[in-house]
């Protein structure tokens, strides 16, 4: 695959506001570096050259509450926003900070702020300034954890099904955007956090230092969504939801190219196990001899039971490691990665897997009955049942909770429904409808066609 241009800041955001479906609001993430300033400043410039554009911008600086000048920096963006005439908000991330595993439980909160920063601001959708420089880091960190393939940063992604997020960067260079910055007067701040070697891309980026420039390059991309469309086309044709809970494959899908093979299963895997990633390569490959060999029987990986049988494959949660989930009064809770609680009662809930005597519990109807078990396997069907939700009540005891107005179940797909990036959304557009799920919100922008912004 030849790679492609590197771009200028200004041409990136030209290149992006073309693509996008009018009228949009764009929330740009800026926390006042010089990548996030550049994206603002590019924009801002790229749309006061046409002033009746139907795309408007605003602004949103997330201050982690990590160092003690974060606030000030804050504040120094909100005044350079003003000087364009942008709307910004500052959002503080003021939950109690994790002792491990710092950066990846910021980069959580901070999409969720940004989402809510969105919302209030009646932004549909989100960029932020992830760089070519950014990029080569990330594919030389997954490099050294795994043989996969990876496609790196992605350069749309839909979170939690609210708002999708766009890196209109990705083809820029950091020295290039500084040189913009520079050209135009207008500076930028320096985080001390992006010199502390403590953290993995700080000590990734010093080692890539004096390899020269990246080329940009779309690795991956085009072999995973193409996966994604193939995968798509055979869940179609070969998986059905044999009632909730239980999955089936017909055998002929399971003749299917091994990579297509592979993406489709891997993915219904997570699903079926509440997972948010799909197994790895070893598991994969263990996953992947079972089935095409076609002996009849059983295996376990990554908490589904895989059951091969004359006539398919069937996938169903484990019976083990299913933990209760406490929901209290206007509350939401994410049981066992697989189904959304909603409790706008009064009452305080407990979600477990189906109960040993089910008649000692009052039990909250879900509507989660089977829809077709004539001719399932039965060992199969009491498997899937096992690991569906049941929805007890702490209090009342003697009332009737078949079912509740004020709570609500829904599925969800850990692997989908928090990050789902371009690329897979072919395939989670399929298995949504499969599973009776509403669709995923397409993304503002002309990109789904194998291309990259």
């Amino acid at each position: 695959m030849s790679p492609e241009t590197v771009l200028s800041p200004e041409a990136a955001a030209r290149r992006f506001l073309r693509s996008l479906a009018s009228p949009t609001r764009i929330l740009v993430a800026i926390s006042g570096g010089s990548d996030s300033t550049g994206l603002l400043l590019a924009f801002f410039e790229a749309l006061k050259a046409e002033p009746n554009s139907q795309i408007s911008l605003c602004a949103a600086t997330i201050d982690h509450d990590l160092r003690a000048e974060s606030a000030d920096e804050a504040r120094h963006v909100a005044a350079l926003c003003k000087s364009f005439g942008i709307a910004h908000g500052i959002r503080v991330w003021r939950d109690p900070k994790p002792k491990t595993g710092i950066m990846a439980a910021a980069r959580e909160a901070r999409y969720e702020l940004l989402a809510d920063a969105a919302a209030e601001l009646g932004a549909n959708l989100i960029v932020t300034a992830h760089t070519l420089d950014d990029q080569r880091e990330t594919r030389a960190m997954r490099g050294a954890r795994s043989d996969n393939p990876s496609t790196g940063i992605a350069d749309a992604v839909l979170f939690e099904r609210r708002v999708w997020i766009a890196r209109p960067f990705l083809s820029c260079l950091r020295a290039d955007i500084r040189a913009f910055l520079s050209a135009r007067a207008v500076p930028w701040l320096d985080d001390p956090s992006n010199e502390d070697l403590k953290y993995e891309r700080v000590r990734t980026r010093a080692a890539l230092a004096g390899e020269g420039a990246p080329e940009a390059e779309a690795y991956g991309a085009d072999v995973r969504l193409e996966l994604s469309r193939q995968a798509a086309l055979w869940l179609g044709r070969h998986f059905t939801l044999a009632c909730e809970g239980l999955g089936c494959v017909e055998r002929d899908g399971l003749e299917a190219p091994l990579d297509v093979l592979g993406y489709a299963l891997g993915r219904l895997a997570a699903v079926f196990g509440g997972q948010r990633f799909a197994p790895g390569r070893m598991q994969m490959d263990r996953i992947l001899g079972f089935v095409t060999a076609g002996t009849p029987g059983r295996m376990t990986a990554s908490r589904v039971v895989f059951d091969l049988r004359r006539d398919g494959l069937y996938l169903a949660r484990e019976s083990r490691g299913i933990l209760p989930l406490l929901v209290a009064p206007g509350q939401r809770g994410i049981w066992d990665g697989r189904f959304v609680v909603e409790n706008s009662s009064s009452f305080d809930l407990t979600v477990i897997a189906r109960p040993a005597n089910p008649s000692l519990i009052p039990v909250l109807g879900t509507a989660i009955q089977p829809r077709r078990v004539a001719h399932l396997p039965k060992a199969a069907l009491k498997r899937a049942l096992a690991a569906q939700p049941r929805i007890s009540v702490a209090a009342d005891a003697n009332s009737s909770m078949n079912s509740h107005p004020d709570v609500t179940l829904t599925r969800y797909f850990a692997l989908f429904d928090r990050f789902l990036t371009r690329f897979d959304l072919i395939f989670a557009e399929s298995l949504a409808a499969a599973f009776g799920m509403r669709p995923y919100p397409s993304p503002p922008l002309g990109l789904i066609d194998g291309k990259a912004i």
